[in-house]
């Protein structure tokens, strides 16, 4: 696996070969696997520009996020195609995304749990979906349907803003006896969104969902909730607080879906009343930045090195050097925050910010798995002298996020296509970072 973001060394040890002090004491290394396991609906994103007047012919709710039928979505799927105003097709779905992302930046395993056409052609979403699947998504548990996945057409209009039209085909069909317990013994990680609980009455994806949970906490997995778009949230508020309270140790959110779920309109106000639900929060918004919000305990907190930030909160990032720890592992739980500005002022450039917010997750993954599989190997090391989350501070795993963040901004797709830049040799990590 390699490092967070791109440090001095592309891995933390040689992952093919024997330690050293273990193999001149003649006794094997211990074997540090691990893997992230997601649920999605698999799906593909149709990236199109579009009119006004075309969301009001098909009755979608501009910005929002909206179910509808075959016909009509074979229908605009046509008129989109003869008129030209598709941008891409791609491999899509928040967790499905935020899956091949983390393959991508760690070289290593994830496991995505989801249903798949038991007939694939060519030119179909099932092959759409494949064909831009990073291979190192391990997709041998995908339960077969006889049917189509879903198609979700993410309709750009001319000021920006993003309007959702689902056609969900078969993609709520996981059942849970699909949900393999094996998977989560060796996982760093559960990654789920709000959508797998916003189905049809009667689909078995919810129960799916649920059963995949039971089996994490089990395990003491971290479970991960990206929310979606503020339309689900903002439906249920309260049942979305509760679900959190309950079953979730990350909440990953804009600030739409920020204010959704806590009813406050300031990101970091956001994140301070998430705290009281979940263990960490992460969360993108916008031109302001990123968040990064944990506890830890006061005894091993660590100040910040850089000025101080004014706010909601005053000085709210001055132990942002600290490492998050869940507040029943802590003896004197203390709140911290981390922010960083958009990467570069953000690109010149934004086509879709479709797939950001799921970049950026993808990164704060990669540093907790990393940190599970750094305890595996060195589990005597000074690192996991507590129960930490992740393995960088909380600002290292904000300026890792924002960069991984920005490369999806600055290209049409909202899956990584390649890693992060190879640092040059002789760059510090402070000038990588700064440049």
């Amino acid at each position: 696996m390699r490092f967070p973001g791109r440090r001095k060394h592309k891995h933390y040890f040689p992952v093919h070969a024997r330690d050293p002090l273990f193999q001149h004491a003649g006794i094997d290394a211990p074997v540090g696997r691990t893997h992230v396991v997601g649920i999605d609906q698999t799906l593909v994103d149709i990236d199109a520009r579009v009119p006004d007047e075309l969301l009001a012919r098909y009755g979608l709710e501009k910005g929002g996020s909206t179910v509808i039928d075959s016909e009509r979505a074979v229908a605009l799927y046509d008129e989109l195609l003869s008129a030209r105003m598709i941008s891409y097709e791609f491999a899509g779905g928040t967790v499905g995304n935020t899956l091949h992302n983390y393959s991508l930046l760690a070289d290593d395993a994830s496991i995505l749990l989801g249903v798949m056409s038991e007939t694939i052609r060519l030119g179909t979403s099932g092959y759409r979906y494949l064909s831009n699947t990073s291979s190192r998504v391990n997709l041998d548990h995908l339960q077969p349907v006889d049917g189509p996945i879903g198609r979700c057409f993410a309709l750009v209009t001319s000021d920006g803003e993003r309007t959702f039209a689902i056609s969900e085909g078969k993609m709520n069909e996981l059942r849970p006896e699909s949900v393999p317990p094996a998977v989560f013994d060796d996982a760093s990680a559960l990654v789920i969104s709000a959508y797998l609980l916003r189905c049809k009455p009667g689909a078995p994806m919810p129960e799916a969902t649920m059963r995949a949970i039971e089996l994490a906490r089990e395990r003491r997995v971290p479970v991960i909730l990206t929310l979606g778009t503020r339309f689900v949230i903002a439906e249920r508020p309260q049942f979305w607080r509760d679900f959190v309270r309950q079953n979730v140790d990350v909440v990953a959110m804009n600030e739409e879906e920020a204010e959704a779920l806590t009813g406050e309109s300031d990101p970091l106000l956001a994140c301070q009343r998430a705290l009281e639900l979940t263990e960490m929060v992460l969360c993108t918004a916008g031109p302001t930045g990123l968040y990064l919000a944990g506890h830890t305990d006061d005894e091993v907190k660590r100040e910040t090195r850089y000025p101080l930030l004014p706010g909601a909160i005053p000085e709210f990032n001055r132990y942002e050097f600290s490492r998050p720890v869940r507040r029943k592992d802590c003896q004197r739980p203390l709140d911290v925050y981390a922010h960083i500005a958009p990467y570069h002022g953000g690109p010149e450039r934004i086509t879709s910010t479709n797939g950001a917010g799921d970049a950026a997750l993808a990164a704060l993954l990669h540093d907790m798995a990393a940190n599970r599989y750094h305890r595996a190997r060195v589990p005597n090391s000074s690192k996991h002298a507590r129960p930490f989350l992740t393995y960088s501070s909380m600002s290292q795993v904000c300026r890792y996020a924002n960069r991984v963040s920005f490369e999806v901004l600055a290209q049409a797709a909202p899956r990584l296509t390649k890693g992060l830049p190879e640092r040059e040799e002789g760059l510090d990590e402070e000038a990588y970072w700064a440049r």
